[in-house]
């Protein structure tokens, strides 16, 4: 593999100037020690005289050159359930998804509690991952929700941020002092919010789809509930608070409330919030299901109100592999969860961007600054800078196949339907 490449005839996106200038972009392949990245930027059709000995010139032929994506959320299920993804074959995903660095939950078997199991993630990502890998590690011991975890040392070995995703931390006192420590600290907490009392038992939204299935709706208040104690609670400690898949109104307005009064909030959602509703469970079953649920298409209208007005920080894909048998069979029996590397950008572009509610520079702070600010990274196209580029073609159709997943899994609505947008190559340091 070459050390050096050049990306010429490529639109390059600058989000703060608000531009995409035809230019040409050399990239630095780290070796030995020595970090890569963005060595120079040209603009204009011009070229350097020489170029470094053995460079590969890729020509982009006008595409959209970006920085690689972030995903503040994904599962890759190692270790414990190598059965539906492993570092390898989700890093594979991400990158044919556009993404230079993904976020990884610890809901693993067993969970990323402890400093040994984290370290495991570490140098697990840095033999097999084929991009960035940011672990995660658990609020709680086991995820139980009785004992916090030694946030102190989890921080120092690697974690990014702390939370017990796949399930909400329910006893309220238990997530005060945790978002008290992680103020202390300056740690950030990804809540999963969910309040379990009013979503026991329930395996779809609560309306009208869920009544003609005969089965037991959740309703929007179980979200909400949670998201509300959540709000409160990163207030009156001042802790560094992540809010993760939101899908309803509510939620929405509440964190635009929270916002404007000065609560250290972010969030984010996913596609299939703005791209699906919970009427469509009758059409994909099992591959419509998730949690939290696709919601009424009057909470996708408000999802897609939040992302054009700023409240919402980033797109995340959630991305949630599980094997065929357990997504098939009966909607109250089928695990939750879909898959979301690879069609992330297209369903934005077909979702957001075709019909006008936001353009490709919001796209880009959604999946590329957006997410970095959360991190407290920058990433940019400029020279020096240590991030990845992502070439795209927003106006190419694809249609998404099973034969095109790099993931193990192939849990996904998507299957089958044609998009617009296409990652066209990844360029990594």
């Amino acid at each position: 593999m070459p050390n050096y490449t050049l990306i010429k005839n490529t639109h390059i996106v600058d989000t703060e100037a608000r531009t995409a200038e035809l230019g040409s972009i050399l990239m630095r392949r780290g070796n030995g020690g020595k970090p890569g990245g963005i060595e120079a930027v040209w603009y204009g059709t011009g070229l350097p005289d020489r170029l470094p000995e053995g460079c590969e010139v890729y020509d982009a032929r006008g595409a959209l050159s970006m920085p690689a994506f972030i995903d503040m959320h994904c599962h890759l299920r190692e270790p414990g359930e190598e059965e539906k993804e492993t570092i390898y074959t989700g890093t594979a995903a991400a990158v044919a998804g556009g993404f230079g660095t993904v976020v990884a939950m610890p809901n693993t078997k067993p969970p990323i509690d402890s400093v040994e199991r984290l370290r495991w993630v570490i140098d697990r990502a840095r033999v097999w991952g084929l991009c960035e890998v940011l672990p995660t590690a658990a609020i709680t011991v086991g995820q139980q929700g009785r004992e916090l975890c030694d946030f102190d040392a989890l921080h120092e070995a690697g974690a990014v941020a702390f939370t017990d995703d796949g399930m909400p931390v329910s006893d309220a006192g238990l997530m005060r002092e945790a978002m008290k420590r992680c103020a202390k600290g300056g740690y950030l907490i990804i809540s999963h919010c969910e309040e379990l009392s009013l979503s026991a038992g329930g395996v779809m939204n609560e309306g009208r789809t869920a009544a003609a299935l005969g089965v037991k709706g959740i309703p929007n208040s179980a979200e909400d509930v949670a998201i509300a104690r959540d709000l409160l609670l990163a207030e009156e400690t001042g802790c560094r608070l992540h809010i993760a898949h939101v899908s309803t109104a509510g939620g929405m307005r509440m964190i635009r409330d929270a916002k404007a009064r000065g609560v250290n909030v972010t969030v984010e959602t996913c596609p299939h919030y703005f791209s699906l509703c919970d009427e469509d469970v009758m059409f994909y079953g099992g591959n419509a299901k998730m949690n939290p649920s696709l919601r009424s298409r009057a909470d996708v209208e408000a999802v897609i109100e939040a992302i054009v007005d700023g409240t919402v920080d980033c797109i995340s894909t959630d991305h949630a592999p599980h094997t065929e048998k357990q997504k098939t069979g009966p909607l109250a029996e089928v695990n939750n969860g879909i898959i979301g590397l690879q069609t992330a950008f297209a369903a934005a572009v077909t979702y957001l961007v075709m019909p006008g509610h936001i353009d490709i520079f919001r796209l880009c702070e959604l999946l590329c600054t957006g997410p970095a600010k959360i991190l407290g990274r920058k990433i940019e196209i400029k020279p020096g800078a240590k991030n990845g580029i992502a070439v795209t073609n927003p106006n190419r159709e694809i249609v998404v196949s099973r034969s095109m997943l790099k993931s193990k899994s192939c849990n996904t609505p998507f299957i089958g339907l044609s998009l617009y947008g296409a990652v066209e190559r990844v360029f990594l340091p």
